[in-house]
């Protein structure tokens, strides 16, 4: 898409007020080439002051030959970005030059470059990433924990060498609110770690003049942050994390007339973002579970340093966040699988645990079963992991020990305002079925940055394996015709009608026309089970066309029935798509199919159409992706049945399932 044609569909999304406030943001964009407005020079820090302790000393049970093993790949220059693992970045690194591609993104300043533009800075996400300095903690924790000066030393060299080569306020690292924020948290995390305002490495002229520059720095990061809040229709996730860089550095460094005015702004601004972004029933209404994450965990981090600086939030504020982890808790099945529903970009606000397996959802939930004394939180996170260990130290290890897990899971069935709905059986079993419904609003604000066309898809597993799945995202600023795919109806367990789109895709973060979801019936108490949904995303069309969905789930017989109705008066082309998990072999003949998974089994079966046609790795059409991580995909087998409707018609899907110790190779 072309630069005009992005810029006219953003326009179509903006109200008079937008327009005028965007209009403010480019005439100081323009006096920054001036230099007016900027903080050039950073005022004295008043060190007489600093936050207070908000990590604790090296606990019991923390995997130190990890978190050392981690910094020494830190230090070989061997770093982990997305699907570049152990990548030889050197260290320090290049913090301008993006190590997929190898461009090499211009030093002018930040706010004139166009970090969407592939041509100019290469894939932005991984400049960025490194740049939030998570591998500075890593350092600091090793130091922290082992005591060996290399990692000091190291995580000073590291930081130098962003000073060189990232002038305020020039580069792609001054270009984004949201990454000066993180990398904010992250330096307030490893100043506490390499020991504070009294840290060996601040000693001596040269450790004086190190302390100064970093305090610079720091205070540059903050004016900046106010300058350029992510409003109106950008006020998403972003918003939160810009509060959360300015709260936690104004907390941890008052040292100038400015920081209790930014901590004030922050804290309003927490308190109420918490409460607009995130439905009363617990859903974050980007609609993207990741987004969900990384806000709790935004929210988690503030509440805990802002507590250990005698100023926690209100219980408005943690009731938000307490309803947040139902419905996390909801969605994760027996083995702690979460659906990939909206973007993913594996970003973290902080990385303090190394161990293997780590999930950043069950970590989420053991900080809140402590924090909410939720035994049914400790029951799905299972262990108390290395970031918790830090943050909570003996006394959060010991309330963890005594506090007895819930005894069977009882999940929370619906979410109404969030627009989700459980079916199921025998949670948290070896013979669970779950079964989570999306008739949700594709995203938030009018632009729905991070929303799916995933209207009335379901994900199905069973005996905690993943049967029917969300392919996730793979792809955000490059790859058009991935990151389109990946957020597309027909890489969801829907239906699409006539090759479209539920909603209009305006941009990578945009939508235009968008389809909208309505609750018709959900009985998850009855002896089947019933969910009923629809939605209007092909009402533009010629000959409109409305979508309805109707699951009926027989736990006894564990089966289900779908029947998907489409009124119409005219002919359509339909594609009815099923995605199955990476672990299922999936073998089709004539109007059925079998997924045969570890433990579990699924046969579907549905008459209308052509029978199944199964894509595995496709690239011509797309379909048969996963992606689990970050710009990293791999082959899944997609089914499809496609035929053509006269009028109104109903698809009847049948869907049996079993639960066995059933094994099979590949």
């Amino acid at each position: 898409m072309s630069t005009l044609a992005w810029k006219m569909n953003r326009m179509k999304l903006m109200t008079a007020p937008e327009i005028l406030w965007r209009v403010r943001q480019l005439a100081q964009k323009k006096a920054s080439k001036l230099g007016i407005g900027l903080a050039a020079r950073a005022p004295a820090p008043d060190l007489h002051a600093t936050g207070a302790t908000f990590i604790a000393a090296p606990a019991a049970g923390v995997d130190v030959a990890a978190l050392r093993e981690a910094a020494d790949q830190v230090l070989a220059g061997r770093w982990n970005v997305f699907a570049m693992r152990g990548m030889n970045m050197g260290f320090p690194p290049q913090w301008n030059r993006d190590p997929k591609t190898g461009t090499k993104a211009p030093m002018k300043l930040g706010k004139a470059i166009d970090y969407r533009r592939e041509s100019v800075v290469g894939d932005i996400k991984y400049l960025w990433e490194p740049g939030r300095h998570l591998e500075l903690v890593t350092l600091a924790l090793a130091w922290r924990a082992s005591g060996e000066q290399r990692y000091a030393a190291g995580a000073r060299l590291l930081l130098e060498s962003w000073f060189d080569q990232c002038p305020y306020p020039n580069g792609v690292h001054w270009t984004s609110s949201l990454e000066l924020a993180v990398r904010l948290l992250n330096w307030a995390f490893a100043w506490q770690l390499l020991g504070g305002a009294d840290s060996a490495l601040f000693k001596g002229q040269e450790g004086a003049s190190f302390q100064r520059r970093w305090l610079d720095n720091i205070y540059q990061h903050c004016h900046f942050i106010r300058g350029y809040f992510s409003r109106h229709s950008s006020a998403n996730h972003h918003l939160f994390g810009e509060y959360m860089g300015l709260f936690v550095a104004s907390l941890q460094w008052p040292c100038w007339p400015e920081s209790a005015g930014w901590q004030a702004l922050a804290r309003r601004g927490l308190e109420a973002e918490a409460l607009i972004q995130n439905t009363e029933d617990g859903v974050n209404k980007e609609q993207a579970i990741y987004c969900q994450h990384e806000v709790m965990d935004m929210m988690l981090l503030c509440h805990h340093i802002g507590k250990a600086n005698g100023t926690g939030f209100s219980d408005a504020y943690l009731e938000r966040l307490e309803r947040l982890a139902e419905f996390v808790a909801a969605l994760m099945d027996a083995d702690g699988n979460v659906p990939m529903t909206g973007d993913a970009d594996d970003g973290q606000m902080v990385r303090l645990a190394y161990e293997r397996g780590w999930s950043p959802y069950r970590s989420l939930l053991a900080s809140c079963a402590l924090l909410f004394n939720r035994g049914d939180f400790k029951r799905k996170a299972g262990n108390l992991d290395d970031k918790n260990r830090w943050l909570f130290g003996a006394i959060g290890g010991a309330c963890w020990e005594a506090l007895p897990a819930a005894e069977q899971e009882k999940p929370v069935m619906a979410f109404p305002q969030g627009g989700y709905y459980l079916l199921g059986r025998r949670f948290g079993t070896e013979q669970e079925v779950r079964i989570v419904v999306d008739c949700a609003p594709l995203g938030y604000l009018s632009i729905a940055a991070h929303g799916h066309a995933d209207a009335l898809s379901f994900t199905l597993s069973a005996a905690g394996e993943e049967l029917l799945t969300d392919p996730g995202t793979y792809a955000y600023h490059t790859q058009k015709a991935w990151r389109n795919y990946f957020r597309s109806t027909a890489a969801h367990n829907t239906v699409q009608v006539d090759g479209q789109d539920q909603s209009e895709i305006g941009g990578n973060f945009m939508w235009l026309r968008k389809a909208n979801a309505r609750l018709r019936i959900h009985a998850p108490g009855d002896a089947v089970q019933v969910f009923e949904g629809e939605q209007d995303g092909y009402r533009h069309l010629a000959d409109p066309v409305l979508h309805r969905r109707r699951i009926d789930f027989d736990p006894v017989r564990n089966e289900l029935v779908v029947r998907d109705t489409l009124e119409c008066r005219g002919q359509h082309d339909v594609a009815l798509h099923w995605h199955f998990a990476e672990t299922c072999r999936v073998e089709g003949r004539t109007q059925t199919l079998y997924a045969l998974g570890h433990r579990s089994r699924l046969d579907m079966r549905c008459d209308w159409g052509d029978g199944p046609e199964l894509l595995r790795s496709s690239e011509a059409p797309l379909g048969g992706w996963i992606s689990r991580r970050f710009d990293e995909k791999e082959g899944i087998t997609t089914a499809v049945w496609r035929g053509r409707i006269d009028g109104t018609t109903e698809i009847e899907t049948v869907i049996a399932l079993s639960i066995e110790p059933t094994r099979h190779e590949g």
